[in-house]
């Protein structure tokens, strides 16, 4: 665990002291690395029969996760924006009241139903081929056809290093992230922390009523965050493919709810609520999806929202993993 984070830490360090100069392609070395780790979990999955043979029950499991722990992190933003609510119509007057009534014509977002949809589809994109990779590892480990055990050779564990590494680097490598927080307003910036306590909450819940789960394993899947690579890798170097499977299936499928449900879940719960849902992929995958649903000027609190929470999953994750 300390190695992880000494990775994680010393990357954002590097970024940080490499400021001035923005690497671009950190993000196509990490989905390089994000690839490799998920086709390697499908290889070990694949050459576990037992596990195959389980795989439909695994799957209803992983959906019944993601409902849980979205609809826990919409009832805490739910809570938090109606404290909040007061503030808001004091600062979007003062806002109104600068701009000449400006926003109020143009509507709350300037994101485009034809911007949205491609959105959509770019994310929807991304998580098919990260599914395809997953597939491919699983079909050749059912093969047999490989002449060495890769779980085995710690390939996946150097992998990982590398990919906490270049996380880090993107996060410390990132000056407008630091300047926006600034921005934000004290009570909306308590988002994240409700978002970690009610995902945790629902998830422990659901750790009590599945016989065949612990609660640390529960909530060790919940703190993924829709952080579905990662999640995934670290719950399978620690406690096994199964329950990693699991840890895959049900944070992709919460992406797809933020994806999919996200003006849905702002008439129900308010306009924290996809933020809230979309966990760590708020500073970019879902980002614009919830703009378009929420809000341009929650665009901030958004990326603020994706940097504490995708921050949080490795400490987490590992955390429950370890009880």
């Amino acid at each position: 665990m300390l190695i992880l984070f000494g990775f994680l830490f010393g990357g954002v360090i590097t970024g940080y002291l490499l400021r001035r100069w923005r690497v671009t392609w950190i993000g196509k070395v990490t989905m390089a690395l994000i690839w490799l780790l998920l086709f390697l979990l499908g290889v070990e999955v694949g050459c576990n029969r037992e596990l195959i043979r389980s795989l439909p029950t695994l799957g209803v499991e992983a959906a019944l996760v993601a409902v849980v722990c979205a609809l826990g992190s919409c009832l805490a933003a739910m809570l938090l924006w109606r404290w909040a609510r007061r503030s808001e119509r004091r600062r979007e007057a003062d806002a109104q009241a600068e701009t000449g009534g400006q926003e109020a014509v143009n509507g709350p977002s300037a994101v485009s139903e034809e911007d949205g949809a491609k959105a959509r589809k770019g994310a929807l994109k991304d998580s098919l081929i990260i599914i395809a990779f997953f597939v491919a590892g699983i079909l050749l480990g059912v093969s047999g056809i490989l002449p060495v055990d890769l779980s085995q050779t710690g390939v996946a564990m150097y992998a990982l290093y590398a990919l906490i590494l270049s996380v880090g680097f993107s996060v410390g490598n990132n000056p407008d992230i630091i300047g926006g927080f600034k921005r934000l307003n004290p009570r909306l910036a308590l988002l994240p922390l409700m978002t970690i306590l009610g995902t945790l909450a629902a998830s422990a819940l659901l750790g009590l009523l599945l016989p065949h789960r612990t609660v640390p394993e529960t909530m060790a899947v919940g703190s993924g965050f829709a952080y579905y690579s990662l999640s995934s890798v670290l719950i399978t170097e620690y406690i096994g493919a199964g329950l990693g499977t699991v840890a895959l299936i049900s944070n992709i499928c919460r992406e797809f709810l933020t994806l999919v449900l996200a003006p849905l879940l702002v008439r129900w719960f308010g306009p924290l609520a996809p933020i809230s849902c979309g966990g760590a992929t708020t500073m970019d995958v879902t980002l614009p999806t919830i703009i378009q649903a929420s809000g341009e000027k929650y665009t901030v609190l958004s990326m603020f929202h994706g940097f504490v929470v995708d921050f949080s999953v490795p400490f987490l994750v590992t955390f429950f993993c370890s009880l």
